[in-house]
């Protein structure tokens, strides 16, 4: 058998298979179960309802299984937000956590098809499975099965994948799939030249918004905190803790409020000049500038 074959049969597709629902028996013949982590019932002649009725739900069962459901969001949650914070960072993960975490549907469905790397340095792949001894499989660029020979791997930022374009081109073709966004991720490239003393970036410092609210709304929306007066992006790169500011006031929530610049501090809270932000960091700041001022009042003039 040839390697490709060998580990094609062991790899797991982009989302584990949807199982059948374990129903569980309720009150007055009517059946309960999990549908992801929606509470569904069906009744004694086996017909799926629309809703689950209110004497049902009160039963000692639909409360267990609506705990494990809640149980269950707390850990896509927390999943989600270490696979993110692995990419965002490009941060090596050891090929034995992977293959610790990998028989978790959960954890499996939110890594499966990202992009990774050897931590060396290397060609990489679409991650498609890891097996008992840590080894990374994935499908490469020339649409091959292979194992990657190494003990940690990186989860690449979109900004730091050579040829982005070309992956993203391969990835349709092989109608390959991402639960969390890396390959369409917004990417933005530092420009230059950049004054050497510059701290700051004023291109997003025109956006008003009606009310200082609806800027609130609009970052917090897209995932971002708010902060004195600023929408904030944390980043770790190359170790390094770096936030991406940007001013969208302070004022009473219901006033006008007018957007300002752009900065990056470090973890002393010191401002970074522009030409010492980091690829990553720089990326994920205009992107959530440009996501926030997107947002803004659009005046006549802006329309026509």
């Amino acid at each position: 058998m040839s390697q490709g074959l060998a580990i094609t049969s062991a790899m797991s597709t982009t989302s584990p298979p949807t199982a059948e629902l374990n129903w569980a028996e309720g009150p007055d013949g009517y059946s309960l179960a999990l549908d992801g982590t929606t509470l569904v019932c069906r009744n004694a002649k086996g017909r799926r309802l629309k809703s689950v009725p209110k004497k049902v739900r009160g039963s000692a069962e639909a409360e267990r299984l609506t705990s494990l459901a809640q149980f269950l969001e707390r850990h896509e949650r927390e999943c989600r937000h270490s696979v993110e914070s692995w990419l965002l960072g490009s941060l090596p993960v050891p090929a034995a956590t992977l293959a610790q975490v990998w028989p978790d549907p959960t954890w499996q469905d939110l890594l499966a098809n990202l992009f990774v790397l050897p931590a060396q340095g290397g060609e990489g792949g679409f991650l498609r499975g890891v097996d008992d001894n840590g080894r990374i499989g994935v499908v490469d660029l020339d649409a091959e099965s292979t194992w990657l020979e190494a003990d940690r791997v990186v989860l690449a930022h979109p900004v730091l994948i050579e040829d982005l374009d070309d992956v993203r081109e391969f990835a349709l073709e092989l109608d390959i799939t991402q639960r969390l966004p890396q390959l369409t991720r917004e990417v933005h490239h530092k420009p230059s030249p950049i004054a050497p003393d510059a701290t700051a970036v004023t291109d997003y410092g025109d956006a008003v918004f009606a009310e200082q609210r609806h800027a609130v709304g609009r970052a917090q929306r897209l995932g971002f905190a708010v902060r004195g007066g600023y929408a904030v992006c944390r980043v770790l790169e190359g170790g390094r803790s770096v936030q991406a500011r940007y001013w969208i006031g302070a004022d009473s929530p219901d006033y006008q409020t007018e957007a300002g610049s752009l900065i990056w501090v470090d973890a002393d809270e010191r401002p970074i000049r522009l030409t010492d932000v980091g690829p990553i960091a720089w990326s994920e700041g205009i992107r959530m500038a440009e996501l926030v001022y997107a947002g803004r009042t659009i005046n006549e003039q802006e329309s026509q």
